[in-house]
């Protein structure tokens, strides 16, 4: 029996298989922020191909933290009626829905807005990236409360889980790194103070909502003196404390240029992930050039994590769990109206 294909739990959310969609950024939107048509298909679509669990892409909190001026925000009611029609398309076809709340910090390439950062460190000289400003002790309370309305706004949308997105350098990613974090107060210096702002935003935001928190890291900056995945466990012990019920482990994305490259291969990010697992007892997501069934049945059989995030391949194939299901013939998962397909 595939353990791929089987059941699984995230808190007290079932899931029909551990095949999840993970967050990628479509920049289909406008100036609204809003879901257009392009989400409810391209999400419909893999919900009625079997995924098991779908987090939407990242979805701002304000208007100055979108990546783009094509992205997805909640940070209105009206937003929010939007994505109440795209969770209930999702959920007709079986999927579990998550929403990834973010800031783009630094790296927002939206126009007319001023992005803020932990510290006045410009991504990029070059354009589309601007000079950040730093954000004041008001400016990180004011940051506190838009990802705690987010968090509510998304639970009265219907969504099942809901994550919060600190990873691949954007805000609260910057304030995790030493290299990106050069702050004086409680929010800078120690990794214990660069890790505040995560944990009180994880904290408030459980403390508020009925549904589950996940949190996704980039577990390696890939930088000499910088973020590691010794710092990833200390954070994800601490959250684990605080009620987060898993965690989804990535890697890299704050700075342009890296001192420690990886090779891109297929299954590269995983011992990052294996790392974590080891050291928590909440599920883990792996993220990595996944791309096949048997690369998700064996990291699973290994130990490696819990859940498999299967991103471009899912961008590629939105019925991938049929093809897993003929992989493994194990034909029941297959939506029977496709049946005559494999």
């Amino acid at each position: 029996m595939s353990t791929l294909l089987s059941q699984g739990k995230i808190a007290d959310i079932a899931l029909r298989n551990r095949v999840v969609m993970p967050p990628m950024c479509m920049y289909q939107s406008d100036d609204t922020a809003h879901p257009k048509d392009f989400h409810k298909y391209h999400y419909t679509a893999r919900a009625l191909g079997g995924v098991g669990l779908i987090i939407v892409e990242a979805t701002s909190i304000e208007a100055r933290g979108r990546i783009s001026n094509n992205d997805l925000g909640i940070w209105t009611d009206e937003q929010m009626l939007t994505h109440k029609e795209l969770v209930a398309e999702c959920h007709k076809f079986g999927a579990k829905m998550a929403l990834q709340i973010a800031h783009a910090g630094r790296k927002s390439e939206a126009k007319e807005t001023t992005p803020v950062a932990p510290s006045a460190i410009a991504f990029s000289a070059e354009a589309p990236y601007k000079q950040p400003e730093e954000l004041t002790v008001e400016g990180i309370e004011e940051i506190k409360g838009l990802f705690i309305a987010a968090a509510l706004r998304a639970q009265k949308a219907g969504y099942d889980i809901i994550e919060l997105h600190a990873a691949h350098g954007y805000l609260l990613c910057e304030f995790l790194s030493p290299l990106t974090n050069q702050r004086d107060d409680l929010y800078g210096g120690s990794l214990e103070n660069r890790c505040r702002i995560v944990l009180e935003i994880a904290k408030a935001i459980i403390d508020k909502i009925d549904i589950p928190l996940m949190v996704r890291i980039s577990a390696d900056e890939w930088m000499e003196n910088g973020w590691n995945v010794e710092d990833t466990i200390y954070l994800a012990k601490e959250l684990e404390k605080i009620g987060v019920a898993a965690m989804h482990i990535s890697a890299g994305g704050n700075h342009e240029v890296v001192d420690r490259m990886p090779a891109f291969e297929p299954l590269y990010q995983c011992d990052y992930a294996q790392k974590i697992k080891a050291a928590v007892s909440i599920p883990v997501i792996a993220v990595g050039l996944i791309t096949t069934p048997q690369q998700g049945e064996e990291i699973l059989g290994n130990g490696v994590c819990d859940f498999v995030a299967y991103g471009r391949e899912l961008l590629r194939s939105p019925n991938f769990v049929f093809h897993a299901a003929q992989t493994f013939d194990e034909k029941e998962h297959i939506e029977h109206s496709y049946l005559r397909a494999y």
